[in-house]
């Protein structure tokens, strides 16, 4: 029996992760390989003409998987029954702007698209905002969308937990595949906190603590964490852009996890809507282990923090609560 199409909606389609991620969708990435999905393209008038191009670039696919393409600039037709809404437009930081114009820029764009998705979008929504300031972003969807469930708004920190696997898995001459449960606790910027403490490896002789293997504490407590913060900034200084294909296939990774479940003894790190856990403040998004089953997370409980993390958990925890607090002075 085929499934019924799932409707995606991604905003900032016309731009960079835009152009890389949809064709992920339409390809079954996201939602599995026998889910047909509907995708609803959402930019800014000025990106018309481009996204009715990538329009056009999906017809010539011919995604087998793909029952239909929605490509507008109207916030309201976009959100219409959509299942899923990948938030990937935003308000770019540009050379000389301070933090608050940034953050008034974007306080202002997600409240209207909060609106729209609140009014429109099918019930159980769920939301991963991807532009930064990604966590705060998504804390502010949240509070201008009060029908949508807190459970389901989310931002994504996948990003970060893969980039922190490829660093793992290439210090070691691993494959990727063998590595799990690295954390990325916090926020989607340079104060996040890459954790190996409770991350294994398979090897022939079963699995091991990353820790063990690595054998160097002065590298994991050093260079691994600031090159996993700061691998963004890397690419655009060797790309002369953002990183794109890989955010993208971080947040098919995302959602394609919260909807299909994360593998038994997995977790995986989501940005979440903290209820206090770990000493985190409640009313944060916070990025957590969690793992995932019937279309549901669930942060792990009663993981042993050293002083070492908990001094960057409560780092990172102290930005996002200064965030916070600089999104809601510009609504004031």
């Amino acid at each position: 029996m085929a499934k019924e199409p799932m409707r995606v909606l991604v905003t900032g389609a016309a731009g960079q992760i835009g152009y890389a991620l949809v064709p992920m969708i339409a390809r079954g990435v996201m939602l599995g390989a026998d889910q047909p999905v509907i995708l609803h393209m959402l930019d800014i008038p000025p990106a018309a003409e481009a996204l009715n191009g990538v329009k056009m670039e999906l017809v010539d696919a011919a995604f087998p998987l793909l029952k239909g393409v929605v490509a507008t600039t109207d916030a309201v037709e976009a959100c219409t029954g959509v299942n899923v809404a990948v938030m990937v437009g935003g308000f770019p930081r540009k050379e000389g702007m301070e933090r608050k114009d940034v953050m008034s820029k974007n306080v202002s764009i997600y409240k209207a698209q909060a609106s729209a998705l609140e009014a429109h979008a099918a019930p159980n929504c769920k939301v991963l905002v991807v532009a930064n300031p990604a966590n705060t972003n998504a804390l502010i969807l949240k509070e201008f969308a009060p029908s949508i469930p807190e459970r389901n708004v989310t931002c994504l920190t996948r990003l970060d937990h893969n980039r922190a696997l490829g660093q793992i898995s290439e210090r070691l001459n691993v494959q990727v595949s063998d590595v799990k449960n690295v954390i990325i606790w916090g926020n989607h910027s340079s104060t996040q906190y890459p954790d190996v403490n409770h991350a294994t490896v398979k090897t022939s002789s079963g699995e091991k603590p990353v820790r063990e293997l690595v054998a160097d504490d002065a590298w994991l407590n050093g260079e691994f964490i600031t090159t996993v913060q700061q691998r963004g900034a890397a690419i655009i200084k060797a790309r002369k852009l953002s990183s794109a294909l890989s955010a993208a296939s971080s947040a098919c990774d995302h959602i394609r996890d919260w909807v299909l479940g994360t593998p038994e003894g997995t977790y995986v790190s989501m940005g979440v809507y903290s209820d206090g856990s770990y000493g985190v403040p409640a009313g944060l998004i916070y990025s957590f282990p969690v793992t995932c089953s019937g279309g549901e997370w669930k942060i792990v409980q009663g993981l042993p923090i050293d002083e070492f993390s908990r001094k960057k958990m409560d780092a990172t925890a102290q930005e996002l609560s200064e965030e916070k607090a600089l999104a809601y002075s510009c609504l004031e």
